[in-house]
């Protein structure tokens, strides 16, 4: 593809993949100046890929997740046909992923040949799991001729909205000073999730030192933020569904650290530019670690480790409970350094 080739991604149905995904468009931008590049999502999605300069405009795909939706898809295809796509880059793995490109007319469509997708793609990769160890390596992959050596991952970096930021300061009473996200949900299940009983002791050992907690994630998790608040203390603040996915980017860019789970806003947090600060219980950081410098990694690697289970085979979620609040505020993120660590 020349200069001023026009793409369309398809892109993932989470916040983590999507976030991922901004790899990609940036090692687009940087093989292909002059690149247009629109992309396909969840209509959740489209303030995320608004706060990415890669990407010219994000376009809203109203289905349900795992619904097939053939009558919007074949309306939003139709309705692409005069954009005048040369290529076609669809992320997810499934058949009804590579409909609207199809449908669009697009010429080059390019992904990995799952689910009889011969038949829809013409540029068809096989996924080789062992070179393509990581979930930004194998978007990377689809970005660059097939069997390409794989550059570095260049990094997600989420605009920030300063004025927004303020905004949400004066709007959720959130004083001046130092403060950290907390944010306790993983919607893969429980044997993701750092027991609450250890965020409300980080918490209240912060608030201790003067700083504030924020603890951030969908309305879902708001009953987890109700139970730190009690543990943590004063010094807590309940956001959870209190605030839209691009205000959470706009807080999580000024505070002091993300202590997250494996989840999507780790990934957020990490393309926002705070130190984050992750916990690997069931899932491995070799597989999807947060894509920045300023990190610690607290993983454990247990002979039972990584299950990739949603609750605890054995029952005792030792991967978890292992890892101490102690530990926690040991870490680079409260220190005089702000490096990468990795710890167990």
């Amino acid at each position: 593809m020349g200069a001023g080739s026009r793409v369309l991604v398809v892109g993932p149905a989470w916040v983590g993949d999507m976030v991922m995904a901004q790899s990609l468009f940036r090692l687009l931008h940087e093989r292909e100046p002059g690149i247009t590049l629109d992309v396909v999502g969840p209509p959740w999605s489209l303030p995320l890929v608004a706060r990415m300069p890669e990407v010219r405009r994000g376009i809203a795909l109203a289905v349900g997740h795992g619904e097939l939706g053939l009558a919007a898809r074949w309306r939003l295809g139709r309705g692409l046909r005069a954009e005048g796509y040369e290529r076609a880059i669809v992320l997810p793995r499934s058949f009804k992923a590579a409909l609207v490109p199809v449908l669009a007319r697009i010429p080059v469509r390019t992904g990995y040949r799952t689910e009889l997708r011969g038949l829809v793609l013409n540029d068809a990769r096989e996924l080789d799991r062992g070179r393509l160890d990581q979930t930004v390596k194998r978007l990377l992959a689809l970005g660059l001729p097939p069997g390409a050596p794989l550059p570095e991952p260049p990094p997600p970096r989420l605009s920030i909205d300063l004025a927004n930021r303020s905004a949400l300061l004066a709007r959720h009473s959130l004083g001046a000073g130092p403060a950290v996200a907390l944010m306790p949900g993983a919607a893969y299940g429980p044997a993701k999730q750092w027991p609450l009983a250890y965020f409300g002791e980080l918490a209240r050992d912060l608030g201790a030192r003067g700083t504030q907690c924020w603890v951030l994630g969908s309305a879902g998790e708001y009953a987890l933020g109700e139970e730190i608040a009690r543990l943590g203390g004063a010094g807590v603040h309940n956001l959870c569904g209190q605030t839209r996915l691009e205000d959470t980017v706009d807080l999580l860019a000024g505070v002091q650290a993300a202590i997250t789970n494996d989840s999507g806003l780790m990934h957020v947090a990490a393309a926002a530019g705070t130190h984050v600060v992750a916990l690997y219980g069931s899932s491995s950081p070799a597989f999807t670690p947060p894509l920045t410098a300023r990190r610690t990694i607290h993983y454990l690697a247990l002979e039972c480790s990584p299950c990739f289970a949603r609750e605890c085979p054995l029952g005792h979620l030792r991967c978890l409970r292992g890892i101490t609040p102690a530990q926690v505020l040991a870490g680079p993120a409260f220190g005089a350094s702000d490096g990468v660590g990795d710890r167990g």
